[in-house]
């Protein structure tokens, strides 16, 4: 029986697993290896506080791309969903919690199959995969605990990578106020509530830090720094705008592109419209654009326009957005503009070095200081013991831009050498230098799926670059949003 491992237990590994379920059409086993965070919920919707909201509407949340209100229909089996007009519904920002519901439970209606439809099979490891070693055409995945299992395919699903390092965080690992991961249980860390929190950068994780604060009354001030010193925007309700963009939007170029969207921003706002909606009618293109771009254009979009199109980008929802700003105004909350440079130890507090744009430089102290800057942005240097392993290996190599690991059409991953390898695939986040979107349910719905139907039909030979993009855009829908 063939067996296939998938990397990750976070909602794309699990709809990855899900699907091959669903569409195989012999035996299969599914090993799907997962470490950490919670079993389907992964580190988004593995959150149990219920302010903790999805980013984008419950009408654009179905886990499966071939059944777009399945989400929707999975809710009003809930009691506590069931009596809301489908209008108000479908335009609901529910808790994230209650999306980790749905994803474990499509995942354990498929863990065990119970009747003869299915012949593949889900099993679980709790474990954390340290190494993958090819021998003759198969693989052994290692894991930490010192077991090992043979696959005939590895599909890596492991989401984004912890978050930089911090110049000088090294010698705060055992440091009460400070928190390397904002995933790692930062509240069992807390000072007394009269104690300022620092918390390093501005964007999503920042806003899910904040209102847990907030749920618990915190009485110290909660700075954000930021190097823009913005925060992410509110979702909007869209005007009839027409589209804007030439029938070939990739060949466009970065300039010509940019130009295009300052322009109608600023007929947007003259309309007294939100700018944003240039960013919704960019998105079933924004891969092919990204894979469009030269290596140059690609860097300059990164080093002048990236930050501010994620703030545009990803949103959050309105009443979130609201509160945050509240916040703002009445001081609680201050968003600090500059660049962290380093952090020290300052008794039982920690000290924040900042640089700001006109060279001066400046520091503050929290109680508590949480690094919420990110992933890591760079992937060659990576700490992470599997890619760290597949790396020396030359099992596969990073992108050109260092973003995450090269990738082929049918999600097959470069070896060192530059071959598409028969044996490793990747999907989610490790592709982001390759299609810049890939990270929201929209795209990664549709690569899991995809994924899905090459690993269980063998589909891999005959794949080419627009069966991929046509995977991943076409289940894409704009996400106008009250």
């Amino acid at each position: 029986m063939k067996t296939i491992a998938i990397i990750g237990g976070g909602f794309t590994g699990t709809m990855a697993a899900v699907n091959i379920v669903r569409l195989a059409n012999e035996p299969l086993r599914v090993v799907l290896v997962n470490d950490r965070h919670p079993l389907g919920r992964g580190v988004a919707y593995g959150t149990t506080q219920g302010e903790h909201l999805l980013n984008v509407a419950a009408r654009n949340m179905s886990a499966l791309p071939d059944h777009p209100e399945h989400f929707l229909n999975w809710l009003r089996t809930r009691v506590d969903y069931a009596d809301i007009p489908d209008p108000q519904l479908r335009e609901m920002f529910v808790p994230r919690r209650v999306f980790g519901d749905y994803v474990r439970s499509l995942l354990f209606n498929y863990l065990e199959p119970v009747d003869g439809h299915h012949p593949a099979k889900i099993e679980v490891i709790e474990d954390e995969a340290t190494g993958i070693v090819e021998t003759d055409g198969t693989v052994n995945v290692e894991l930490r605990a010192g077991e090992s299992f043979a696959a005939d395919r590895v599909l890596l699903a492991t989401g984004n990578q912890p978050p930089a390092e911090i110049a000088g965080a090294a010698d705060l690992r055992d440091h009460q106020g400070y928190c390397a991961d904002p995933w790692s249980g930062w509240q069992d860390q807390l000072p007394d509530p009269t104690q300022d929190i620092v918390i390093l950068g501005s964007g999503l994780t920042m806003v899910d830090v904040f209102l847990t604060l907030s749920g618990m009354n915190w009485s110290g001030k909660i700075r954000c720094i930021s190097r823009n010193g913005r925060i992410p925007h509110a979702h909007f309700r869209g005007i009839d705008y027409p589209d804007f963009l030439p029938a070939e939007p990739e060949k466009v170029g970065l300039d010509g592109l940019v130009g295009l969207l300052e322009k109608h921003c600023q007929q947007l706002l003259r309309l007294g419209a939100n700018p944003g909606i240039v960013v919704d009618r960019l998105r079933p293109h924004t891969q092919r654009i990204w894979q469009n771009f030269s290596i140059d254009e690609k860097r300059r979009f990164l080093a002048k326009h990236a930050a501010r199109w994620n703030v545009v980008r990803h949103r959050i929802a309105q009443p979130v957005h609201q509160r945050l700003t509240e916040s703002i105004t009445d001081g609680s909350v201050q968003v600090v503009k500059g660049s962290v440079s380093g952090v020290r130890s300052k008794g039982e507090a920690v000290d924040v070095a900042l640089r700001h744009a006109d060279g001066s430089e400046s520091s503050l102290a929290g109680g508590l200081v949480i690094n919420c800057t990110g992933p890591r942005s760079g992937f060659a240097d990576t700490t992470v013991p599997l890619f760290r392993q597949l790396l020396d290996s030359g099992m596969l190599q990073a992108d050109e831009l260092d973003m995450g690991i090269e990738v082929g059409p049918d999600f097959a991953v470069i070896n060192g050498k530059g071959e598409s390898s028969r044996v490793l695939f990747a999907i989610g986040p490790l592709m982001k230098g390759t299609l810049w979107e890939s990270t929201a349910v929209p795209e990664l719905r549709g690569q899991a799926k995809r994924a899905a139907e090459i690993l269980a039909r063998d589909e891999i030979a005959g794949v080419d670059g627009s069966d991929l993009r046509m995977s991943v855009e076409s289940e894409h829908v704009v996400e106008y949003c009250i």
